[in-house]
């Protein structure tokens, strides 16, 4: 790899995650993240201890993945760069981890146990300190070895970590006590008992280790939605090859094979149907219960769950680039991500553990100077203890635990959270700016009412039909989708013509047909009766749009199409409103249709015609106003606008640019879910407070009794066996806080 310092980096860079190996603390992931960032043509980096990962911004005209890797196995771990399935991989390893961890848990407790009961109860029989001697000797150096060897890969490169402190508050506990055990006649000459602390040393180890222990599996939990949406990917796949099905595995289809679903599968890529049909669970893209039927020429995505019937499609997205890939990309990478309030723990986490050092060594010089006949053993205790109960694991762990879990909390119920920082900035938010079409409204428009004036009969139908589906009128296709639903069919008309700006005409049996606006009418002398004249001026007051079926002489039937409005959308903006949250709706629309969209769903501000550029114009001009705004949208002309605003939230079913810019998604088109990503933001934040709290209080407290400062009062030692188990503790319980959200109500 070159040394070459890279000036200027290019406007296009690589950005890869990478799961990382053989992190034990938050002062790891500093070191990794550093080491990382050193490297020449790196622009930017992130490690996360909580979800083992990393994040590396490089040009990879300058930088390999092997590079990044072998930076970081350079300060002691390791960095999986394997590209076809490194989550995999990830997991085999933690799982190995995971089982040397509870491995050396048990054998250091083991052995531990007698330890413990002869320092306590038969201190004074024969042999007691030879025998603990031979007890300890393994805990510490062989169950206990990785905490030393990861020690001097850290001291090797000037850094420290939380190894280093366990480290040598064991290693000086062992070899102090190995000394007085061997030669315990240079104390006895100087009129000193020979103490050993066999047990310390022992119980430390034993302690972090189940404190380890305890946090893998905790910190295993967290990943639970990833892991979820991970499960819906299947492991392998039917190909048709030379007219015979083939089994391969997922990760080997190309785009453009043929591939066969049977009732009951999971669809494996992206495609479009071929042949045959069925109906197909897609409620985790679009959180919509009701199966959708699939026939040719529908797309199906990966992940969704056919029902029962069996059909043929073509992979067009594969890999990383189907919806569901890019659903578990954007969790992995929200839950890697790091909240503002991360960026200062780590900055003190990173100085931390020397800090610790420095304040063991003072407390050890103290007691040396001022402890009396007991001076040297009263000033090892307390350095030794000080080094155990300084543990910044919990402090590491205080943010990203709750991020972990309140992302994949936001994952369960359809809100996709793409960076720790929309999730801990949301609960500020005090303005909504909602887009109107896709957003309050469902996007699509539909046959809202139809009305005859006499009566409807299939022949009528049938003709209406047969008009609507030759127009190439936008609104064409809501007429012929209503039809199409009462399996109604198309005849065959004479004469059939499209009249620019008005409508369509024409003939069946010698009479004349016409579908479209009110002027087409008018310009044809066609009868209107009063009614129909008084229903349709009460649709336009609602703006909705009014089309006409006529023969030459009079209305048939009357029509209304609109975008209808989503069920929920009222009620939803009802709840951000009992929240003390302002909502305004933004829309290109008419200023009637705007109103009349207002009033439906309760909302006292609204803007009409309104341009892209002024979306994010009237979003910046709240902004100034020292408003923290909340921009929802799902079209390419709201991306300007959701780019501003401080939180930005797509819909799921919008365009790809609108999710690409957002920071959030919601894959269910209920707007239910805004106030549901708030609630969420509330609780996560909260977490993370209380996390910090007492992860800080935890050692403002530890340390200073650590050091001795209640024996002037009463006489009051801290034992180092506490102190590890306290450590432990700590670790668990800050972990333990955060999973508390997963059960939450939001």
């Amino acid at each position: 790899m070159s040394t070459t310092t890279i000036n200027k980096m290019p406007d296009k860079l690589q950005r890869q995650t990478f799961p990382v190996l053989e992190m034990s603390c938050a002062a790891c992931a500093v070191s990794v993240e550093s080491s990382l960032k050193a490297v020449s043509g790196v622009a930017d980096a992130g490690v996360n201890f909580a979800n083992q990962s990393a994040w590396v911004e490089y040009d990879d005209n300058h930088v390999q993945p092997s590079d990044l890797q072998n930076a970081v196995r350079a300060v002691g771990y390791d960095l999986v760069i394997d590209t076809v399935d490194p989550q995999a991989l990830q997991a085999e390893a933690r799982e190995r981890h995971y089982n040397e961890i509870k491995r050396r848990t048990i054998w250091s407790s083991v052995l531990s146990v007698p330890i413990v009961v002869i320092g306590m109860f038969f201190m004074d029989m024969p042999y007691a300190a030879w025998i603990s001697f031979v007890l300890a000797a393994p805990v510490v150096f062989y169950f206990g070895r990785g905490f030393y060897v990861n020690a001097w890969k850290q001291a090797k490169h000037g850094k420290a970590n939380m190894d280093t402190l366990v480290a040598l508050s064991t290693g000086i506990a062992f070899i102090f006590s190995a000394f007085n055990t061997i030669y315990p006649e240079f104390w006895h000459a100087r009129g000193i008992h020979p103490h050993v602390y066999y047990e310390a040393a022992a119980v430390i180890i034993a302690f972090i280790s189940l404190g380890k222990l305890l946090e893998e599996s905790a910190k295993s939990k967290t990943s639970s939605a990833l892991k979820k949406l991970m499960g819906l990917q299947p492991k392998t796949v039917r190909v048709i090859v030379e007219n015979k099905e083939q089994e391969i595995p997922v990760s080997a289809v190309q785009a453009g094979q043929l591939i066969v679903v049977r009732p009951g599968e999971k669809i494996p890529v992206d495609g479009e149907v071929v042949s045959g049909g069925s109906f197909v669970d897609e409620s985790m893209i679009s959180g919509e219960p009701i199966p959708v039927e699939k026939k040719a020429g529908e797309k199906v995505f990966a992940g969704t769950v056919n029902q029962k019937g069996s059909f043929r499609f073509e992979a067009q997205k594969v890999g990383g680039d189907t919806i569901l890939a890019q659903i578990i990309k954007m969790v992995q990478e929200a839950q890697g991500s790091k909240a503002p309030v991360q960026k200062l723990v780590d900055k003190v986490a990173g100085i931390f553990v020397p800090v610790v050092i420095g304040i063991s060594i003072v407390t050890f010089i103290i007691w040396l100077l001022v402890g009396g006949d007991d001076a040297f053993t009263h000033a090892l205790l307390t350095s030794v203890t000080v080094l155990v109960i300084a543990c910044p694991c919990a402090l590491g762990l205080a943010t990203p635990t709750a991020i972990m879990v309140g992302v994949g909390k936001g994952a369960e119920n359809n809100i996709l959270i793409r960076d720790a920082e929309s999730l801990e900035l949301a609960h500020k938010v005090d303005t909504v700016v909602l887009d109107k079409t896709g957003t309050i409204t469902e996007g699509k428009p539909v046959v809202t009412d139809l009305v005859w004036s006499k009566h409807d009969n299939i022949t009528l139908k049938k003709i209406l039909y047969a008009l609507e589906s030759q127009s190439e009128h936008p609104l064409a296709e809501a007429v012929t989708d209503k039809l199409k639903n009462e399996d109604v069919e198309a005849m065959e008309l004479q004469n059939f013509g499209s009249l620019t700006g008005r409508g369509v005409k024409g003939d069946f049996e010698g009479q004349t047909f016409f579908v479209g606006n009110r002027k087409l009418i008018e310009e044809n002398g066609i009868t209107v009766n009063s009614d129909i004249d008084k229903q349709a001026r009460g649709w336009q007051q609602e703006a909705k749009t009014v089309v006409y079926f006529s023969d030459s002489t009079e209305v048939l039937a009357l029509l209304s199409i609109a975008d209808k409005i989503k069920p929920t959308s009222g009620a939803a903006i009802n709840k951000l409103y009992d929240r003390g949250i302002d909502v305004y709706m933004l829309t290109g629309d008419n200023e009637q249709t705007a109103k009349a969209v207002a009033g439906q769903v309760g909302l006292k501000h609204y803007k009409a015609e309104v341009l892209p550029a002024d979306k994010a114009e009237f979003v910046s001009a709240l902004q100034q106003q020292g408003k923290v705004v909340a921009m929802v949208g799902d079209g390419i002309n709201d991306s300007h606008a959701l780019a501003q605003a401080d939180v930005s939230i797509a819909m799921g079913k919008g365009s790809d640019i609108a999710m690409d810019v957002a920071k959030m998604t919601l894959i269910t088109s209920d707007l239910q879910s805004i106030p549901k990503a708030l609630n969420l933001s509330d609780k996560t934040v909260r977490g993370i407070r209380q996390n910090l709290f007492w992860a800080f209080i935890y050692n403002l407290i530890g340390i200073p009794i650590a050091a001795g400062v209640l024996y002037p009062f009463n006489g009051f030692l801290l034992d180092p066996m506490i102190a590890g188990g306290a450590m432990a503790l700590s670790s668990v319980s800050v972990v333990a806080n955060s999973l508390r959200l997963r059960k939450a109500m939001i």
